[in-house]
C-alpha cells in the first residue's frame, strides 16, 4: 500500500541553454566560406501538472530533485540546438508549493489538468554567423547559452473537501464518515485510529459534497501534541466544520471549546469557518440532556444528535450537510 505523504521539500531546476557554434561554411569550390554556426537550444521549463489520479505526495518523497534537460549545443550549417525537454512535477489537486527559502506561495495547484510554469528555462546561445559584419567576416567566437534557474520548494498537500469533520481521539468521525458515505475508514475504540486524512462523499439524489475527516485534536494539537497538528491543513480549504462530539463525555461543552481553541491556535481563518456542532453516540444511555446542554452553551449553533452506530438522527444531519456545503465560497487560505 502506498505511504501516505503530503510534505516533501524538493529541488527543481530549469534546463541551461545550449551553446552556439562556432562553425565556417566548408564545401568543395568554396574553400573560404562564411561563418555558420547554428544557435544552441533553449533549455527546458520546470512545469507544475496537477493530476487527479494522485492521492499523496508519496512519489516525489523518493525522487527530490527534478530538473528540466539543457538545450543541445548548435551546429554547422546554421543548425539550432534541441531544445531541452520540459521537467514536470506532477502533483494532486490542493497542492501548494512554496519557496522554501522565503516561504512565499509559488503555485496554488488546485483543479485537475492545471500546467503552471514555474521556472522558464535558459536562452540558447547565438552562433557566430550571427556576429558577421563587413568589417568583421569570420568571427571566431559565439555565445554560451544563458542558465537555468533552481529552487528549494516546500510541496504540501491540502486536500479538496467541502466540509472537514473534527473531534478529539475516539469522538466517532470515522464512524461517522462511514455511515454518510461509501468511505471505509479504519474504525477502532481506541485513540488515534485515524492515522491520515480520509475522505468520503455524501450523496443525496444528483446532489453531493465531499466529507474530509483528520486525526483526532487533543489539548496542545496546535504545538505539536497528538497527531491532529500535521493534518490541519487538510481543512484549510473546507466550507464549513463539523464539530463531532462524543456524548459520553461529562462536558461535552468543554469539548467544543478545546477544539475551538486548537483551531485558532493553528490559524484565525480556520477557527472562523462556519461550523455545524454532532452530538454522537445518542445511542448510550443517560446521554440525551447533554444534547439540550450543548445546544444551550451555543445557543448560535446548529446542534444535532445523532448515532453512527445506530443511524439515528443521520439523515437531518445530512441534508444539513449537504447544505452547508454549497452555502459559502471555500477559503483557500488558512493562514
Amino acid at each position: 500500500m502506498q505511504q501516505f505523504i503530503d510534505e516533501v521539500t524538493i529541488t527543481a531546476s530549469s534546463g541551461h541553454g545550449g551553446p552556439g557554434k562556432v562553425s565556417f561554411r566548408r564545401e568543395k569550390y568554396v574553400p573560404k566560406g562564411g561563418p555558420d554556426g547554428g544557435d544552441g537550444g533553449r533549455g527546458g521549463d520546470l512545469i507544475v501538472a496537477v493530476r487527479s489520479d494522485l492521492r499523496t505526495l508519496f512519489h516525489l518523497s523518493r525522487t527530490r530533485i527534478i530538473r528540466a534537460r539543457d538545450g543541445e549545443r548548435g551546429s554547422g550549417r546554421d543548425k539550432r540546438g534541441r531544445d531541452g525537454e520540459d521537467g514536470v512535477i506532477e502533483v494532486p489537486p490542493g497542492t501548494v508549493i512554496s519557496d522554501d527559502e522565503t516561504g512565499e506561495v509559488l503555485v496554488d495547484a488546485v483543479n485537475d489538468g492545471m500546467r503552471v510554469e514555474l521556472l522558464h528555462g535558459g536562452r540558447g546561445g547565438k552562433g557566430n554567423a550571427h556576429f558577421a559584419t563587413s568589417r568583421h567576416q569570420t568571427p571566431r567566437f559565439a555565445q554560451d547559452g544563458e542558465p537555468g534557474a533552481e529552487l528549494i520548494l516546500r510541496v504540501e498537500l491540502r486536500i479538496i473537501a467541502d466540509i472537514g469533520f473534527v473531534g478529539k481521539p475516539n469522538a466517532g468521525k470515522s464512524s461517522l464518515l462511514g455511515r454518510l458515505t461509501a468511505a471505509h475508514p479504519k474504525i477502532g475504540n481506541y485513540p488515534f485510529t485515524t492515522k491520515i486524512p480520509n475522505l468520503g462523499v455524501l450523496q443525496i439524489g444528483h446532489d453531493h459534497v465531499i466529507l474530509a475527516d483528520i486525526p483526532g485534536l487533543i489539548e496542545g494539537a496546535a504545538e505539536g501534541a497528538g497527531l491532529g497538528d500535521r493534518f490541519l491543513r487538510h481543512i484549510a480549504r473546507t466550507r464549513y466544520l463539523a464539530f463531532v462530539i462524543d456524548l459520553s463525555e461529562d462536558d461535552p461543552a468543554a469539548a467544543v471549546k478545546v477544539l475551538q481553541d486548537e483551531l485558532a491556535a493553528y490559524s484565525t481563518g480556520l477557527a472562523a469557518k462556519p461550523r455545524i456542532l454532532v452530538g454522537n453516540k445518542i445511542d448510550l444511555p443517560d446521554v440525551e440532556e447533554r444534547i439540550q446542554e450543548l445546544a444551550a452553551a451555543f445557543p448560535g449553533d446548529r446542534v444535532f444528535g445523532v448515532s453512527a452506530l445506530t443511524g439515528a438522527g443521520i439523515r437531518p444531519l445530512a441534508g444539513a450537510l449537504l447544505a452547508a456545503g454549497h452555502s459559502v465560497e471555500p477559503d483557500a487560505t488558512d493562514e
